[in-house]
């Protein structure tokens, strides 16, 4: 019998219940703090946009950000919130001053949700307003007032101040990884000149606007054909240029502030208008590919009402720079041709270092044209003979929400394989299984791409031989065991991603899985163990005699211990470049012919366990 639709199935919701019990409606995924994209990031980016919006409007140059622990405090020099409204702004949905587009003419944060969210979100969430000698504080719990302090008199200078903790039941262990925060705040203060953001005791500031942000950014890519060219003018600021090394194209895309990740209606404008104005110098119908091959990237738009895709903001989907006024398209378009024409009259000799860089993609691309042919006829014909990749469902959605924790694990051998895709989640996530170890593809053309078997069924199944904005996958996960032959398969495959699509590693979709090295168990308890020291607290709770397992491969683990693994509690390490990193340098050292350099290397860094043979006899 079908279950009776009553009254009694009608159900309103509290503000905070609705968020809690949807909360990737409002911050996208949640995760353990392993992505950039993760929820907990989205929180202190959303109490940053609100000190951002003040900063833009003329009010405070500096923005304070701390995280000890899991404590975050934001604290801005704005004009506070009025004291009278503060219980109402972060705890009343649809409430604030960014509906008076006057005061906010072009904010991030329209519609009143961002501090809400990030109150409903957290364990602890507290709010101060400091405006004209007086100071209101209220302080809540999973968005449950504790208290509301009456107004007192203060020394403190205006602004407002938020500290909050992301929930546990919400978030799960999350850690916050400080590599993600600083790129955040970054790129704040390469988006606003003439603020400064302090956070843990370190002063973030950029004189250069978009061209200190690639400055910073091209490193590890090789020298560049050509100074940045940086143009600035009305609402529109962009900077690029090409490298004379990197595979691919490279973008860096904002609106009011906002990294759009996923680009939007700007993004594709200006890489419209690139080409055009490039064709339109040249006189030549080159194909789009060869000119933007190894561009580098970054636009910032500022439009009134931005209107974004999702509530987390990663893509724009306005058509008009505000309503009813000149499109986004036509707006760009004009600003870059009359701006990038120029230049390219103005140096000639960037013109015609940019005419050769075209002239070598185009040979190069046709070199590649008959590989690529029969590349696809190859993938099409191993899509049919065997089971490379298992499938998962929701890259086909169209919704990138939706596509935010959609996963494809790399394996090597059939009984890994086997084992996560017998565990996995077949909505979210994929199994591509390796054969054998990868070719060591440090230092080759992209043309072994396509003629090597296992990178040629890679790419495809990530669906990223035109375009990287087509991955099928947002996060690309490398399970291989945990043995000198896994860790081999790793660095291998972490060349290839370096090699030819080192984007995919920037942008931070690239991950390691981490699996348990013990089980620890007696008749009563099982625990998973990551590390020694896990093991030790482990065996430090059992009563009874323990039995200690110790994994070496991924295949000794049975398909219902597996789920465990790459469940909601998945452990990833995400592959981080580091600033100072030199892409080439460290894969010439490490993938290079330069053998007993890495073999000194290896006998000065060896890490011996005085332990292992007491684990391997207990085990």
């Amino acid at each position: 019998m079908p279950e009776k639709y009553t009254e009694d199935n009608i159900r309103s919701l509290e503000w905070r219940e609705h968020i809690r019990m949807r909360p990737g409606m409002y911050i996208g995924k949640l995760g353990d703090g392993a992505s950039q994209d993760d929820g907990i990031y989205v929180l202190i980016k959303e109490i940053i946009d609100n000190a951002i919006d003040e900063f833009v409007m003329g009010n405070g140059r500096i923005i304070d950000v701390s995280i000890e622990d899991k404590m975050v405090m934001i604290r801005d020099y704005g004009r506070g919130i009025p004291l009278g409204k503060v219980l109402d702004c972060v705890s009343k949905i649809n409430t604030g001053a960014k509906y008076d587009s006057k005061v906010f003419k072009k904010a991030v944060g329209l519609n009143g949700v961002g501090s809400k969210a990030v109150n409903a979100l957290s364990s602890y969430f507290k709010t101060q307003s400091v405006r004209d000698g007086e100071t209101k504080i209220v302080e809540f719990s999973q968005g449950k007032l504790l208290k509301e302090h009456t107004e007192t008199s203060t020394d403190e200078k205006d602004g407002t101040i938020v500290t909050f903790e992301p929930d546990s039941e919400v978030f799960g262990n999350y850690h916050f990884i400080n590599e993600y925060v600083e790129k955040l705040l970054w790129n704040y203060v390469f988006l606003n000149r003439g603020l400064t953001i302090k956070y843990n005791g370190e002063k973030f500031y950029a004189k250069n606007g978009l061209q200190d942000l690639l400055e910073r950014n091209i490193n590890g890519n090789g020298p560049t054909l050509y100074p940045i060219v940086h143009i600035e003018e009305g609402d529109l600021e962009f900077a690029f240029t090409h490298s004379t090394k990197q595979y691919g194209e490279e973008y860096y895309s904002f609106v009011n502030g906002q990294h759009t990740t996923q680009g939007g209606t700007h993004q594709a404008a200006f890489k419209e208008a690139i080409v055009k104005t490039i064709r339109e110098f040249f006189a030549k119908d080159f194909d789009t590919s060869d000119i933007r091959q190894s561009i580098l990237a970054a636009i910032s738009l500022k439009v009134s009402e931005p209107i974004f895709e999702s509530q987390t903001k990663t893509k724009l989907g306005s058509q008009h720079m505000e309503p009813g006024g000149q499109t986004v398209r036509n707006y760009i378009h004009d600003i870059v041709k009359r701006n990038l024409d120029n230049y390219l009259h103005i140096n000639p000799e960037i013109s015609e270092e940019l005419y050769r860089k075209i002239l070598q993609s185009q040979r190069e691309r046709k070199e590649l044209d008959g590989i690529k042919k029969l590349a696809r006829e190859s993938v099409k014909k191993a899509s049919l003979h065997n089971k490379k990749l298992r499938d998962c469902k929701v890259h086909y959605n169209t919704n990138h929400e939706l596509r935010l924790d959609s996963t494809i694990f790399i394996t090597e051998g059939d009984s890994a394989s086997g084992s996560i895709t017998k565990s996995r989640d077949v909505k979210t996530q994929a199994v591509f299984s390796l054969k054998g170890k990868p070719l060591n593809c440090y230092g080759l053309s992209k043309k072994i791409v396509y003629q090597n078997e296992e990178f040629n069924l890679l790419q495809a199944a990530l669906n990223i031989d035109e375009d990287l904005e087509n991955l099928r996958y947002n996060n690309i996960v490398i399970a291989t065991d945990a043995d000198v032959d896994g860790m081999h398969i790793r660095l291998l495959l972490l060349t290839f991603f370096l090699q030819f699509y080192p984007d995919l590693v920037k942008a931070g979709h690239i991950y390691i899985l981490q699996t348990p090295l013990f089980r620890v168990r007696d008749k009563k308890t099982t625990d998973y163990c990551y590390s020694d020291e896990e093991k030790n607290t482990a065996l430090s709770k059992l009563s009874g005699k323990p039995e200690i397992t110790r994994f070496k491969g991924l295949g000794e683990i049975s398909p219902n211990e597996f789920k465990h693994f790459i469940g909601s509690s998945i452990r990833l390490d995400p592959v981080l470049l580091q600033r100072e990193t030199s892409l080439k340098e460290i894969m010439s050292f490490y993938m290079g012919k330069n053998t007993p350099e890495r073999q000194t290397f290896i006998i000065d860094n060896l890490r011996v366990e005085d332990d292992l043979i007491e684990e391997a006899r207990v085990a």
